[in-house]
């Protein structure tokens, strides 16, 4: 039995998909466990370039069985629109399976999204406005609809009336807005759903057979740990849990079966949407960054916003390395600094008169400044180099030294997007 999950350290692409994608290679079953199509994961590989948003990182090989959990935010349109996409660029039809416990996200989580966005105008969470925040309301309000209702038109009829019942007040006398017809959504997504209705099954039962048999088994996170509800940066995280923790309940497999836990971080900072950002540039030295970063630079993969940028936060990661109970630390885009001198790197915060090491409350980070140390540059192209030996002198001391700061060993490095620009370093 062996079952690995991957996840992220920070406020997300970090590139946990290209290790889901490379890990894949030699998995069994690749299971999404938590979030919906409101994060994606960049994937370049001999198919081509590929943003997923709900599909696992394993699609791409015929062997391994795709899984999205119980956990799993489910929209039916951006599913069956992102499989064809798959199938038009010529990738073999992936083994794919859905939860039957896993629920749906339903038109009025997207018109809620949007428009509790657009009301609160400049006070707006930065929602990719993909009905996240609704959805994940309803599912603990005990008014959301299971994939396996779809099968018992009555039954969900019913799960849409009891949503719709407050819905429909606010959509008339707080958004102005349209009320909804129960009749005319459950029409709708009867319609829409045979498009996965082949896909559904009963994971629980899959996925512990493979325990059972000693299958390899990969869990795939979205977003990071900074992301979390409880642990990052409140009121701006995703709205379920991003971490490997969860991913025993979103997964539907015992906490206990869950060995290894590769957390990964870019070897500098990004992200996407609102909340406190410590290490944040500002241009123009933000926009070098940014457009160095990547296969097409520092954009979202879902939203194409552009990513903020900043310098290597050792707080918050080495914080997001503990949330996440991580084994092993994947350190992505080190190629992208080969143009610097010298790279400053965050080693600590000052919070008023008060310096830390420790990743303070949310309530604090607004008023967080970086403490910032320099690490020697090595003003040289990486991207074909596949060994840490080969690395230059400088290159190696960075991550040696990231890895002693934040206490968990750096066992890969990505030096490029593609699926070969990586480095395996044994444990020290």
């Amino acid at each position: 039995m062996s079952v690995t999950a991957i996840v992220g350290a920070n406020w997300g692409d970090e590139g946990k998909g290209k290790m889901v994608d490379i890990m894949a290679a030699e998995a069994d079953m690749v299971v999404r466990f938590q979030g919906g199509s409101n994060a994606g994961h960049t994937i370049i590989n001999d198919y081509g370039k590929f943003a997923l948003h709900l599909l696992p990182a394993g699609v791409f090989y015929p062997h391994t069985v795709n899984m999205l959990g119980p956990g799993v935010a489910l929209n039916v349109h951006a599913f069956t629109k992102e499989l064809d996409i798959l199938k038009e660029r010529g990738v073999p039809t992936p083994d794919i399976r859905i939860s039957d416990r896993a629920q749906l996200v339903m038109p009025y989580h997207l018109l809620l999204d949007e428009y509790e966005e657009n009301r609160r105008g400049a006070q707006a969470f930065g929602s990719t406005r993909q009905g996240i925040a609704p959805f994940y309301a309803d599912k603990y309000s005990k008014v959301g609809v299971q994939v396996a209702d779809l099968k018992y038109p009555d039954r969900m009829k019913r799960q849409i009336e009891g949503a719709l019942a407050t819905k429909n007040v606010l959509f008339e006398h707080l958004y102005h807005q349209p009320s909804l017809s129960a009749d005319t959504l459950v029409d709708e997504m009867l319609e829409a759903a045979q498009g996965i209705l082949p896909f559904v099954d009963d994971t629980v039962t899959l996925i512990h057979d493979a325990l059972s048999d000693g299958k390899h088994i990969l869990l795939e996170g979205q977003l990071g740990a900074l992301r979390d509800p409880d642990h990052g940066i409140y009121p701006y995280p995703t709205s379920s849990s991003p971490l490997a923790g969860f991913a025993s309940v979103g997964a539907g497999i015992p906490p206990s079966a869950i060995q290894q836990v590769l957390t990964v971080t870019k070897a500098y900072s990004s992200c996407v949407g609102t909340g406190p950002f410590v290490t944040e540039l500002q241009d123009p030295e933000a926009q070098e960054l940014r457009n160095r970063g990547g296969d097409a630079g520092e954009y979202g993969a879902t939203t194409g916003r552009p990513r903020r940028v900043g310098w290597f936060d050792v707080v918050a990661t080495r914080y997001g390395c503990r949330i996440q109970g991580a084994t092993e630390v994947v350190l992505t885009n080190l190629d992208v600094l080969g143009y610097l001198d010298t790279i400053p790197v965050c080693v600590a915060y000052e919070t008023g008169s008060e310096r830390t090491e420790s990743f303070p409350p949310p309530a604090q980070l607004d008023q967080a400044k970086p403490v910032l140390t320099s690490l020697p540059g090595w003003r040289q192209d990486v991207a074909e180099v596949r060994t840490f030996q080969d690395l230059p002198a400088q290159a190696q001391q960075y991550v040696l030294q990231l890895e002693e700061w934040i206490g968990i060993p750096i066992t890969w490095i990505g030096v490029g997007p593609r699926r070969d620009q990586i480095i395996q370093r044994e444990k020290a």
